[in-house]
């Protein structure tokens, strides 16, 4: 139940975030520098002050701007594209960090999962259709995934440095100041609304991330992992409530085979 709870504020976030940017009240900047903003306000109470030199390591630097670049894209990507959309090709994240992995963590490989990792791929690309119909905005959802799948990798990477509050404070504020031009270049007028949706594009998001690694605290990772893709579902529900979005059939054909090729390597995996 803690991953469900999880896996809809998470699309909830965005949703927020979408309706500040597709009317114009505030930027995909903005939105992302915003989240990382108050999401460091929030943590840093509960954080150990032993937490606050790990913001001198460069590696975490470097974690900080995949997960910037991340969330600036996904943000472009929600201006114009529906959220059922923007998740399924947000999915290639997975895929990205299964290849570095095995290339620069040395993690070990097996051919029934890389071809699931394929085939999630071509689950993906008929729902951006490159070329083929699809929307060349997608591309900015698909770069998301691949900064994400570099921040999972560099997450594995340097998970022996602090616990993940820790961490998550180094990835907020960081991220914060890395994208504090995007965010003091376009201010939006201020308004009741702006404010509503600034702080629960913020709010769901922390709060979502913060339950993800409660549940991985309590249970094992292998049995977790397939309830991850409840996000798809949940963006899919959200769409079409707020903006009654329906996916077409080949984005459902899409999202099917991302769902099917990701449950089934986590059944591999486990």
């Amino acid at each position: 139940m803690i991953m469900f709870v999880a896996m809809s504020m998470i699309p909830a976030g965005d949703l927020c975030g979408k309706l500040l940017t597709s009317s114009g009240a505030a930027t995909p900047g903005f939105v992302a520098w915003s989240r990382f903003a108050i999401g460091t306000l929030l943590v840093a109470p509960f954080v150990p002050r032993r937490a606050y030199p790990l913001l001198l390591d460069r590696r975490l630097w470097l974690r900080a701007a995949l997960l910037s670049g991340g969330i600036v894209s996904i943000q472009m990507a929600l201006r114009t594209e529906p959220l059922a959309n923007v998740f399924a090709a947000f999915f290639v994240g997975p895929i990205v960090s299964y290849v570095l992995s095995v290339f620069l963590l040395r993690e070990p490989a097996t051919l029934a999962r890389s071809l699931l990792m394929a085939l999630g791929f071509c689950g993906v690309l008929l729902v951006v259709r490159p070329g083929f119909g699809g929307s060349s905005n997608l591309i900015w959802a698909v770069m998301a995934g691949v900064f994400y799948g570099g921040f999972l990798t560099t997450s594995r990477w340097l998970s022996h440095l602090g616990s993940p509050l820790e961490l998550s404070l180094t990835q907020l504020s960081i991220s914060a100041l890395l994208t504090l031009p995007l965010g003091l270049a376009s201010l939006p007028t201020p308004s009741a609304e702006v404010a509503a949706l600034t702080f629960g594009s913020a709010g769901f998001s922390m709060l979502g991330n913060l339950l993800l690694l409660f549940a991985y605290a309590r249970a094992p990772a292998s049995r977790l992992a397939p309830l991850v893709y409840f996000q798809l579902i949940a963006a899919v529900s959200l769409g079409w409530l707020v903006f009654d979005q329906w996916p077409d059939t080949l984005t459902w054909i899409g999202l099917a085979v991302v769902i099917g090729a990701g449950l089934t390597s986590a059944r591999l995996r486990r």
